[in-house]
């Protein structure tokens, strides 16, 4: 039987959704989507809850943070001059940001204050337990 192993390239529909069963992302309505095992499109975690699948076959999970994006880390929650900031802010907005390296790293606006601004470097899903659903269309070897 064809099941889903290390060397596989896997075509599958997908959802994310949070514990209160609202969807973050899903191609359910659309063509499935395909990768190669350990190619990184998937988080390992996810990977790994696909070993030994076959195609047709449908199964749920629930992620625990540590499994999906982490846990929230405190340490990544920075204040910043508000005067560092050059534009009109708003609670929720995405903001990129370039690290040491020079790298884009966006930052969610947490709490503006006068003097300072609140910005969460955390992925916006850290933290939370996520429910993996999937519908295993097609396996093929990789080339």
């Amino acid at each position: 039987m064809n099941v889903v192993k290390k060397d596989s390239r896997v075509t599958l529909h997908f959802e994310l959704s949070l514990e209160d069963g609202q969807i973050v992302d899903s191609n359910f309505e659309q063509a499935p989507a395909s990768f190669v095992f350990g190619d990184g499109s998937l988080l390992p975690d996810f990977e790994l809850a696909l070993l030994g699948m076959s195609a047709g076959e449908e199964a749920s999970y629930v992620m625990s943070p540590e499994k999906a994006f982490g846990a929230h880390n405190e340490s990544n929650v920075q204040r910043m001059p508000r005067s560092q900031f050059s534009m009109d802010l708003e609670e929720g907005m995405v903001v990129s940001f370039a690290d040491m390296s020079k790298n884009e790293l966006p930052g969610v606006i947490a709490d503006i204050g006068e003097k300072e601004v609140l910005v969460d470097f955390n992925h916006p899903l850290a933290g939370r337990s996520l429910t993996f659903k999937v519908q295993i269309v097609a396996i093929e070897a990789a080339a």
